[in-house]
């Protein structure tokens, strides 16, 4: 298994739309297993900018990291795609052992 994860701001757009809402549109259309988008509370990238949920004058454009986690030929097949809407940023592609999987009923009622 392959896990890819996009590190990106909050306010970074594609085509008016954010990167990493169009990351998990993407992923589900490609029918791959899941997406999940993790809101950061505080870092910095490439522009060295601290970003920040504690002040309120600095909680504008917070980290976000969109994970997928899929077989790795459906990770890689799928990397173009994110690597298109992604203008600033970084993505990594990292080897997982998936230890449980578990699926419970679609209402999430055990």
């Amino acid at each position: 298994m392959l896990r890819m994860t996009v590190y990106l701001g909050e306010a970074d757009q594609y085509q008016h739309h954010p990167v990493f809402s169009e990351i998990v549109q993407r992923a589900h259309r490609a029918g791959l297993a899941g997406a999940s988008v993790f809101h950061g509370i505080e870092g910095f990238g490439s522009t060295s900018l601290i970003h920040t949920a504690r002040l309120l004058d600095l909680a504008e454009d917070l980290p976000v990291a969109v994970v997928i986690i899929d077989e790795e030929q459906r990770i890689r097949d799928f990397l173009p795609q994110a690597e298109e809407v992604v203008t600033q940023g970084l993505i990594t592609l990292d080897r997982v052992e998936v230890v449980a999987h578990r699926i419970g009923p679609a209402d999430g009622r055990g």
